[in-house]
């Protein structure tokens, strides 16, 4: 006799989908680990997913671009949209430009478009940098996660700079004879360097094609890989997160990846987006048919490299014309010394981190972030290092400020030199004592507690102002980096440069545990 029961229901086909995945890459158990991954909320961290989204943009833009440009130098005649550049001679790359422009359906929004995320993009990557500089966030474990970070931002300056270049227009190729400028005054290899470069005497036939696959391939291929990296970093060490009651070095509260993050992150994807294509569709951006084809006996007035590049124009602008002569060869300092000055001041603060670590002695992991007030010494510097470049920036363009100020270009250019020397000394006393002066408030509300504004008198006649205290999380906001200065000075002592995390307590509310 045979015993009868509910026969197994026969699985769905997406669950045996889910099972033939599962049993040879092991999603589930990937799944299960990371989907529920907790990520804290704070306004600031929006700025890596600005960086994030915009990268994104400039992908999808730059393939619908590659569709219609050609890279090529030969000269052709102009028929097409434009009727005012009708006839004229230019090259492939600047008629495909216009042609985009012009001719190629949404074409012009999409080449806006591709611009305006660029822009956006580096802006955001500069943003998100300097929030990691004054939060402290780039401590270890996160020194490596820093270099990515910093290399891509390098990537992007370079990357820009190939992508302004491709439309083979006046405005361009007047920054094109600046970059050759800069190459051609390295001492000894630099004529070589320029005819390597740009295939022989300048402009060449060539340099449109070489930076295009720059420009498409090579860079934006180990981008891509950063960024990656940059991501898996961020998830095997957990986000870091400001302090506060319930957070600690050993845990990340905050909301779980799937849905609560994942939903809001699609959302503010399609936010930056939009915003994007709605500045791209109002503004206009880089008006290549105002400026005209190429020609190397001509120069576009007034021409500027884009922000991010202005301030190694304003090293140039600003620095005398100073010439020397050793061993038979002339030294042009007035370009050289700029174009040296120039990575310095971006290495300056990429390694700033490991300098900061060997000063401080500092080998432990952080994981809960600083106010910048109560770290005034980074926070003067970092403070004192924007200063420079916004200065560099504003050199950049000593003649549209004498222009559109009505002053002398001379005097512009001798207040940025001066400014460039006194400016971020000035910066960097007065943000120290802005960071001192705050943390003495944060101590007087402490102690005393908030002024309400009402007036009290005393039986004995004396007036005072009735203060109320703070609240358990405030006074815990306010206070915590004593109590981690207190535990980090003990561990100094014990010389334990690993913190041990066997303490770590059990999850709660959304809360995650370091490893």
């Amino acid at each position: 006799m045979t015993a009868t029961g509910h026969r197994p229901a026969k699985a769905s086909s997406g669950e045996r989908v889910a099972d033939w995945f599962d049993g040879r890459l092991g999603v589930y158990a990937l799944g299960r680990r990371y989907l529920r991954k907790v990520f804290p909320d704070h306004w600031s961290f929006l700025l890596g997913e600005i960086c994030l989204y915009s990268f994104v943009v400039l992908i999808l833009t730059g393939v619908y671009l590659t569709l219609f440009f050609h890279p090529s130098m030969n000269e052709v005649t102009y028929h097409g949209g434009y009727v005012p550049l009708n006839g004229i001679r230019m090259s492939e790359a600047y008629a495909s430009t216009l042609h985009i422009s012009f001719d190629v359906r949404g074409g012009l929004l999409v080449r806006q478009l591709h611009h305006w995320a660029a822009l956006v993009f580096l802006a955001a990557m500069l943003t998100h940098m300097m929030r990691h500089f004054f939060t402290g966030s780039f401590r270890r474990p996160r020194e490596v996660n820093w270099v990515f970070g910093w290399t891509l931002l390098l990537l992007g300056l370079f990357e820009g700079l190939f992508g302004y270049s491709l439309p083979d227009d006046l405005l361009s190729g007047t920054g094109l004879r600046f970059v050759d400028g800069a190459i051609l005054s390295v001492p000894v290899v630099g004529t070589y360097l320029s005819f390597f470069l740009f295939g022989g005497e300048f402009p060449g036939h060539d340099i449109v094609a070489r930076f295009y696959s720059l420009h498409i391939l090579l860079i934006p291929g180990i981008m891509a890989a950063l960024v990656v990296a940059h991501l898996i970093l961020v998830v095997y060490h957990k986000h870091t997160q400001f302090a506060g009651p319930g957070k600690t070095e050993r845990n990340v509260v905050g909301t779980p990846f799937l849905p609560v993050y994942l939903a809001k992150a699609g959302g503010f994807f399609f936010l930056v987006f939009g915003v994007l294509a709605l500045i791209s569709a109002v503004a206009t951006i880089n008006p290549v048919w105002s400026y005209g084809p190429y020609r190397a006996d001509q120069v576009s007035t007034g021409a500027q490299p884009d922000w991010y590049l202005g301030f190694a124009e304003g090293l140039v602008r600003v620095m005398p014309g100073w010439e020397i002569s050793v061993a038979g060869h002339t030294l042009v300092l007035g370009v050289l010394i700029p174009i040296v000055v120039f990575p310095l001041l971006l290495v300056a603060i990429g390694v700033y981190p490991f300098i900061e670590s060997w000063v401080t002695g500092d080998r432990r992991e952080h994981h809960l972030l600083d106010r910048p007030r109560n770290r005034p010494v980074r926070t003067s510097i970092g403070a004192a290092w924007i200063s420079l470049y916004l200065i560099l920036l504003a050199g950049g363009g000593n003649d549209i400020v004498a222009t559109r100020l009505h002053l002398s270009i001379n005097t512009v250019t001798w207040a940025v030199r001066i400014s460039l020397f006194v400016v971020p000394v000035v910066v960097l006393v007065v943000t120290r004592r802005i960071c001192l002066g705050l943390q003495l408030r944060d101590r007087e509300l402490v102690a005393h507690g908030r002024a309400t504004g009402v007036v009290k008198r005393l039986p004995h006649g004396e007036y005072v102002e009735v203060h109320r205290p703070l609240g358990p999380a405030e006074l815990h906001t306010l206070t915590e980096h004593e109590h981690r200065d207190r535990s980090d000075h003990r561990d100094l002592q014990t010389a334990d440069p690993q913190p041990a995390l066997d303490g770590a307590r059990e999850p709660a509310r959304h809360e995650e545990p370091q490893p």
